[in-house]
């Protein structure tokens, strides 16, 4: 039997299909096949924006044929979105033929719910309000060599007033550090070259007496050629402690990604970030006065409801203050269950949308002239993979930028020092050497 896994949102979901691979192999699933020949398809959801619920309703809804004609073929789906409330009623509603609802609590229990489904004709539905332990018990099939994500945190405490995450994750649990440790070796015994620390927001991290910059520097201090990444880092939880362990190991990717979210402290009071513009901005301040080479990404949101057009210029200037290496930017879309969602003051959309095209041609100079600076320089690039279009090679350098270059022999896996020739937006193109 095959299986065929779709994945929506973040690198946690892209890590969570590893570990759904990973139960539906030791189920005697075969690795994934096209859709149309699969025993099982599995679509792993995200409900943290609008677009991403819209995509996986139309995708789930395309498949009514397929399951018409193929009777024995099992549709699942899993996630964030089914475990936000009224969500899985309304996929068994909308879509009776889905065979199997988990929530984000009982991945573990798919291959249960699996047999369940076998031994009865109605819909097997498991979405459980809260898990308070962590299973770790669950092999993953990574699919990313070389690079690998090891969960150190679930959930999250933060309640920020237009994220759901606390909602459908759960509170914040941190993994052991033994576990952590434990994997991560075993990862780069493997070869693997590249490890990214996940959780919502790992800089909140704890395990006992270890905080996250411990936890860090334990981590990097493991011998073995490698990088180390971590994401999501939460600005209230920014300390020199991190920095320090930052500066300490070269293996510590140089780039730091702090979703500011906004420039304007009224927003930041009402998205309940609990910092100031001030503070982030103190905070890019020390990381760069003290490890002058780092690079800071980040997150923005534009139309959370009564910004107006000063705090929008707020969030305009403090891109060009921060001098963000490259932004992931979002127009605001409410999530029912969120005090966002209820407030006075939402944005009409041809408002958010005129906001979100000056902040994208923002970030996008300050990207192509950063990018511009490194040619004619050399960069270590970690190349992870083939573009077919292009019929190039490519990999990241440590502040996160995708360069592309040929090679006679077959290089993913490996440092590969690059000549950088030309630069476009975010990639660079270059000559090994």
């Amino acid at each position: 039997m095959k299986y065929h896994i779709v994945t929506y949102g973040c690198q946690m979901n892209l890590h969570e299909s590893e570990k759904i691979a990973g139960i539906l192999r030791e189920k005697g699933y075969r690795e994934s096949a096209p859709l149309e020949e699969a025993d099982i398809i599995v679509f792993n959801t995200c409900c943290i924006r609008e677009n991403a619920e819209n995509h996986a309703f139309g995708n789930i809804g395309s498949l009514k044929k397929l399951k018409r004609a193929k009777k024995d073929l099992l549709i699942a789906v899993g996630g964030c979105m089914v475990q936000e409330a009224g969500k899985a009623e309304l996929l068994k509603e909308k879509f009776p033929f889905i065979d199997i609802l988990f929530g984000t609590h009982n991945l573990s229990e798919l291959a249960d719910l699996i047999v369940r489904k076998r031994l009865q004709k109605k819909a097997v539905l498991s979405v459980s309000d809260e898990r308070k332990e962590i299973e770790d018990g669950i092999s993953p099939v990574r699919t990313s060599y070389p690079n690998a994500w090891v969960n150190i945190t679930y959930g999250c405490n933060n309640f920020c007033s237009y994220c759901i995450v606390p909602y459908v994750r759960g509170r914040e649990r941190s993994r052991r550090k033994e576990d952590i440790i434990s994997e991560v070796k075993q990862l780069i015994a493997e070869g693997y070259k590249e490890i990214t620390l996940l959780g919502q927001n790992v800089n909140s991290y704890r395990d006992g007496e270890t905080a996250f910059p411990a936890l860090l520097d334990e981590v990097a201090s493991i011998k073995g050629n490698f990088r180390l990444r971590f994401m999501t880092s939460h600005p209230k939880d920014f300390s020199a402690e991190l920095v320090a362990v930052m500066k300490k190991h070269t293996n510590i990717c140089r780039v730091l990604h702090l979703p500011a979210q906004s420039g304007s402290n009224r927003i930041l009071e009402l998205m309940n970030r609990r910092y100031t513009r001030e503070k982030y901005l103190e905070n890019v301040k020390y990381l760069k006065s003290e490890i002058p080479d780092a690079e800071l990404t980040t997150d923005l949101i534009v139309g959370f409801p009564t910004e107006t057009e000063e705090d929008f210029e707020d969030t305009l200037s403090l891109v060009r203050e921060a001098d963000f290496a490259s932004a992931f930017t979002f127009i605001y879309s409410p999530r029912k269950g969120t005090r966002a969602a209820e407030m006075e003051g939402q944005i009409p959309e041809e408002v958010s949308k005129e906001r979100i095209v000056k902040l994208i041609e923002l970030v996008n100079a300050q990207t192509r002239e950063k990018s511009g600076k490194y040619v004619g320089h050399t960069a270590e690039i970690l190349c992870e993979g083939y573009d077919e279009k292009k019929k190039l090679y490519l990999g990241r350098d440590t502040y996160g930028r995708m360069g592309y270059f040929a090679s006679e022999t077959n290089p993913i896996g490996e440092f590969v020092t690059l000549k950088i020739t030309r630069a476009s937006g975010i990639s660079l193109y270059g000559e090994r050497i």
